[in-house]
């Protein structure tokens, strides 16, 4: 255990920080899960619906620096493309 006030207080703040990431993290786990069962379901309209709720996650995921840029980037690209394929998979059928 910290025995300087000034290490009790980082500890303090790395707690404090270490909840809100945490918190953060979860809600955009839970966001892409939504998202993948919507699309594993074969509903467009809640699948788009539920992708622009994730890419807005993701992008504050950035903000915050839970996720890296270009892992969100990634993440956006790879779940779009799932969304366009079903939405033309289901117009084809």
């Amino acid at each position: 255990m910290a025995n300087h006030v000034s290490s009790l207080k980082r500890s303090k703040q790395t707690l404090a920080k270490t909840a809100v990431n945490r918190a953060n993290r979860t809600k955009l786990r839970g966001s892409l899960r939504t998202l993948r069962e919507a699309l594993a379901k074969g509903d467009v309209k809640v699948a788009a619906e539920q992708y622009r709720a994730t890419a807005s996650i993701l992008d504050k995921s950035v903000q915050k620096g839970v996720l890296h840029d270009n892992t969100a980037s990634r993440y956006k690209s790879r779940l779009n493309a799932r969304v366009k394929a079903l939405a033309t998979a289901t117009k084809a059928a």
